[in-house]
């Protein structure tokens, strides 16, 4: 037998078990802080890993892609046209930029076990060289590639297990594609990052802390009676809000960052599968929020984990855009804007970091 298959299938069996380990970590032991929601969303998860197959295994096919094919990998990001671009543009009317990203460092706030760890290589790194005495630095970088920080969600990041433990024929992902289909040690071979089309679409922001009147709690969940209510108070309308666009939403969460990084990471304010399936009704691309995981943790339905994740990325192809800062745009009053982002096209990625900006 080939010896680069059996290194391939320990590499294979190795990230598996390290997820499993991860994911019983965080269970266990990964939220510190805010005792309550943490041992809410702990117990729910525990009860959701006994329930969830029974349930999971009557889901009715989410696929193929009634919109884009059984073939398509790009999901939402199918949105982004000439024809989108251009629409996006007529609402760029001061040229001001706004950086809606963190900046990302070694003591931001971090789910679970993950790491972000950068090592400059020697100080210089080279040199010097020619007559000029050049000098460089180089980094080095070990950290999840896009689920540190601000982090962009991709298609093959979250899928549903219909079937029995273990088996990766009954884990299903955005337009049915399996885990078998998709597990390698040195990447996805499909629903990778370089799938993802850049994207250039009209952002809409819902500023749910300004209608609540104070910073939203773990727990909260935002609906869509908030969302009206944000528009009306903006001056939005909601006949804006087309097919391809991206949505936001602050809940003040964001400014613990920093500042109270276990709170931060015990739980979170957002959305939940109402004001999921009001995105998936409208066609939006993308859905994004000032904290962690966008949908409200732990959900109100103990049954249920990131049940906003599989709506949204697994069963429709719809992106998510996690730790975004939005505070520019609320002292500046701008709600509807350009957002602007193109992942790290890393084949086989589940996810990107970077910069996204929004242009008014």
């Amino acid at each position: 037998m080939d010896s680069r298959y059996l290194q391939d299938k320990e590499e294979l069996k190795w990230s598996a078990d390290k997820v499993d380990e991860e994911r019983r970590a965080f269970l266990t032991a990964g939220l510190v802080g805010g005792a309550v929601a943490a041992g809410a969303l702990v117990a729910g998860a525990a009860h959701a890993q006994q329930a969830t197959p029974v349930a999971a295994s009557n889901a009715t096919p989410w696929w193929p892609n009634a919109k884009w094919g059984k073939d398509d990998q790009a999901g939402a990001s199918n949105y982004m046209t000439p024809a989108k671009v251009l629409e996006t543009v007529k609402w760029i009317k001061d040229g001001k930029v706004y950086r809606i990203g963190r900046l990302y460092e070694g003591a931001m706030p971090l789910f679970g076990d993950r790491k972000f760890v950068l090592r400059i290589p020697g100080t210089p790194t080279g040199g010097p060289f020619g007559k000029n005495m050049l000098i460089y630095h180089d980094e080095f970088l070990a950290s999840e590639i896009g689920q540190t920080g601000t982090q962009f969600d991709g298609l093959g990041h979250i899928g549903i297990q219909l079937g029995k433990d273990g088996d990766m024929n009954d884990m299903r992902y955005y337009n049915g594609i399996t885990e078998l289909e998709m597990a390698n040690a040195y990447g996805l071979k499909k629903l990778g990052m370089e799938h993802c089309k850049p994207f250039f679409t009209r952002g809409h922001l819902f500023d749910i802390e300004a209608v609540r009147g104070k910073m939203m709690e773990a727990g909260d969940e935002i609906t869509v009676a908030d969302l009206r209510t944000a528009m009306q108070k903006q001056g939005m309308q909601e006949a804006d809000i087309k097919e391809g666009d991206a949505v936001f939403f602050n809940t003040g969460w964001g400014k613990l960052w920093l500042k109270n990084n276990d709170k931060f990471n015990s739980g979170e304010p957002g959305i939940g599968l109402e004001v999921a399936k009001w995105c998936i009704d409208k066609g939006i691309a993308l859905t994004g929020a000032d904290q962690w995981a966008t949908e409200v943790v732990p959900n109100p339905n103990k049954d249920m984990v990131f049940a906003v994740h599989g709506e949204l990325i697994c069963k429709n192809g719809i992106y998510n855009h996690e730790n975004l800062d939005f505070t520019g745009l609320i002292a500046d009053k701008k709600y509807q804007f350009a957002y602007v982002f193109s992942p790290a096209p890393i084949k086989g990625a589940t996810g990107s970091n970077g910069g996204p900006i929004a242009v008014t």
